[in-house]
């Protein structure tokens, strides 16, 4: 294991990419599900936000559909987020969008976001930061609650996994950038797809820790999980008020 003796201030330190060129098609809405109102403002801006307010973040890339850039850069002034350095068109695949990202980031570490994840916590964003610089690389997750069956194409169970060794992958992810870089540009070479980039950079052998987040850091992408964020941003407000 690549263990790694880094400083650990926190002061603009890390770029981060916030993805959020995707349609959501089961939001079942005209409208790209990162760009639906939550409350006061686009769920996008609530995340975009987040990172703002953060200091150890230098800069953000926001990585969207290119018929949006006009309207992001138009809401990032409305809603003075300086950080938000460039906001650029994505690929046809969330691979090739985060890759696209990583082309303009100028920091040594990099952390890659989804725009629909409002709701991740600061003190977990930092922690996931702090454990990449110890480790190398770190993914925020949660332990899964449920027992999970491992099924074939016929729907028999095959196999009952034990649910202690079972995590649930969130966002953000951490990485130094030229690791992530070459990760993908592997992935790219080898005709292979992720599902998100930790597993690009397990491939090259480098190892990625976990570091407990929060359940409450959910992916808004039905129409049931706008209303769990609606219920969720509400109480929000209630407690700052």
């Amino acid at each position: 294991m690549r263990r790694l003796c880094i400083d650990l201030g926190t002061e603009n330190q890390v770029g981060v990419i916030v993805v959020s060129a995707g349609r959501g098609s089961r939001m079942g809405t005209q409208e790209s599900k990162q760009y639906l109102m939550l409350e006061d403002k686009p769920i996008i801006m609530h995340t975009l936000d987040i990172f703002e307010q953060m200091p150890l973040v230098k800069e953000v890339v926001l990585v969207t559909g290119a018929d949006d850039i006009p309207r992001c850069e138009q809401w990032i002034r409305d809603y003075g987020l300086g950080k938000v350095t460039k906001v650029i068109a994505g690929g046809s695949e969330r691979q090739q969008s985060v890759y696209n990202g990583l082309m303009e980031i100028g920091t040594e570490w990099v952390m890659v976001h989804d725009g629909v994840r409002p709701f991740v916590e600061p003190e977990h964003i930092e922690a996931c930061y702090r454990k990449a610089l110890q480790e190398g690389a770190a993914v925020l997750a949660v332990p899964v609650k449920d027992t999970i069956k491992q099924v074939n194409d016929s729907g028999t169970i095959l196999a009952t996994p034990d649910r202690r060794s079972l995590w649930a992958i969130h966002t953000p992810q951490a990485f130094r950038l030229s690791d992530l870089k070459r990760a993908h540009e592997r992935a790219a070479a080898d005709g292979f797809a992720g599902t998100d980039d930790s597993m690009l950079v397990e491939r090259l052998g480098i190892p990625v820790a976990v570091v407990e987040g929060s359940y409450t850091n959910i992916k808004i992408t039905t129409p049931e999980d706008l209303e769990y964020a609606a219920f969720m941003q509400k109480r929000k407000g209630e407690k700052k008020g």
